[in-house]
């Protein structure tokens, strides 16, 4: 597995937000591109979550490595 960095989330994050646009710039999005629109914006809202995480954890002088990717139901029902 790779090691994860803020700058592989963040260039996950730009291939997520380059699919969305993708499929969004193509007018007409058929149930299955729906679907998978759906589950970008789960993605982005998981790797937003972590790369906040990191650093949360850098902030106050702990190691970033530490924070872990939260499941999409922990990620979709945050309140703030």
């Amino acid at each position: 597995m790779t090691h994860v960095t803020d700058q592989t989330v963040l260039k996950h994050i730009e291939h997520l937000v380059e699919e969305e646009k993708r499929l969004y710039g193509k007018g007409t999005i058929s149930d299955e591109e729906k679907e998978r629109l759906g589950s970008i914006n789960v993605e982005l809202d998981r790797c937003w979550d972590l790369l906040r995480q990191r650093r949360a954890l850098r902030e106050f002088g702990r190691n970033p490595d530490d924070a872990q990717v939260r499941s999409a139901k922990t990620v979709e029902n945050y309140q703030g």
